[in-house]
């Protein structure tokens, strides 16, 4: 079987982390899975075709520029043909579209995933998105959260199933900077979060509680991987609270030395369709406080993994944390809870087989 997965590219996050994990696991099952980039001119896209040559993916790529491109549609369509798969499987939008355009050219069927409760879904652009999808055999929903969301967003309940995310293994890549080259000190309790700085992922709340939170815990500092549109507004808001010598903000990078690093893992998004840095801290042992929001409670177990609060709670937020941060012995048994829930539950041959399963249906 030949699967050519299509994705906008403009970086690595959590749906491109979820395909360097799936591509190759389908090769090991005689799946001839391939990969064409939607490549956004510009963006640090690099990293990740050099990751698929590390671990033998096949791969092309097609550049992106606006979204409406009679282009763009005609050079996926060009590969789609040169590739002569048995199946496309899209990820995100803009392969979502274009994937479905080239399905109905080429007449190569087609799956989509849907790694998100994307808010626009429920606007006027449900009508575009439910047209390109009329002839999508399968809709993967990265959770039950997200599948439910696309049942109200109008899409037809019978092509819809949930497939969650699969970890076994943290990436090997080492971060730059490290902590300590970020100015964290030695022994010095550290808070970690993992998120593009934008609305979804709310650090707003974050930083409210952690300045709660310093009343109790001086020594604690909190360290923010990631970048985006709010990284001013962040650093502003932390000023005003009186907190910047305690927050690091070093922006995108390889997340394993600050993992290894950190004490305890927040995460307070607004919504969220997986979060696979969720599953990134729990294999490494770390205890967990996130908003229980989306699919977020289908990963962090609250009272045996992490604890659970309110989306926009600063008070449930800082409660949590100053809880986690003065008690050891609870952060070892929801962190060893954690890994074994990760390992157990969402492993990447479950994903693997899953998958499987959508794709001899949908041929």
């Amino acid at each position: 079987m030949k699967v050519l997965h299509l994705h906008k590219l403009t970086g690595v996050s959590g749906s491109e982390n979820h395909l360097l994990a799936l591509l190759p696991a389908l090769r090991e099952r005689e799946v001839d899975a391939r990969f064409l980039g939607l490549d956004v001119p510009g963006t640090d896209v690099r990293p990740f075709h050099e990751r698929l040559d590390e671990l033998g993916v096949p791969h092309r790529s097609v550049r992106c520029g606006l979204d409406v491109s009679p282009r763009l549609a005609r050079d996926v369509i060009r590969a789609v043909r040169a590739e002569r798969p048995e199946l496309l499987h899209t990820h995100l939008v803009h392969a979502d579209v274009y994937g479905a355009i080239a399905s109905r050219v080429t007449g190569v069927p087609f799956v989509s995933t849907r790694h998100n409760d994307d808010r626009y879904l429920l606007g006027p652009f449900r009508y575009v998105d439910r047209a390109f999808a009329r002839g999508v055999r399968r809709i993967v929903a990265i959770s039950d959260a997200v599948r439910l969301f696309l049942e109200r967003a109008g899409h037809d309940p019978r092509k819809l199933v949930t497939i969650r995310y699969g970890l076994d293994e943290l990436p090997s890549a080492r971060s730059s900077p490290t902590p300590a080259e970020a100015g964290i000190p030695g022994g010095v309790p550290l808070v970690l979060a993992v998120g593009r700085l934008i609305e979804q992922k709310d650090h707003g709340t974050m930083l409210r509680a952690f300045a709660r939170v310093r009343e109790e815990h001086p020594e604690t500092r909190l360290a923010i991987l990631g970048s985006g549109p709010l990284e001013a507004e962040m650093r502003t808001l932390a000023a005003s609270l009186g907190i910047s010598d305690a927050v690091a903000l070093p922006g995108r990078t390889e997340i394993r030395d600050w993992l290894d690093r950190a004490d305890v893992f927040v995460h307070t998004s607004r919504w969220e369709g997986f979060g696979i840095v969720l599953l990134e801290a729990m294999l490494v042992g770390l205890p967990i406080v996130a908003t229980s929001v989306s699919a977020v409670p289908e990963v962090v177990a609250d009272g045996k993994t992490g604890a659970l609060v309110d989306a926009g709670d600063v008070a449930g937020v800082a409660r949590e944390l100053s809880r986690l941060l003065g008690d050891e012995e609870l952060r070892r048994q929801l962190g060893e809870a954690g890994r074994e829930r990760a390992r157990s539950e969402f492993s990447v041959t479950r994903m693997t087989e899953q998958t499987l399963d959508v794709y001899r249906a949908a041929i």
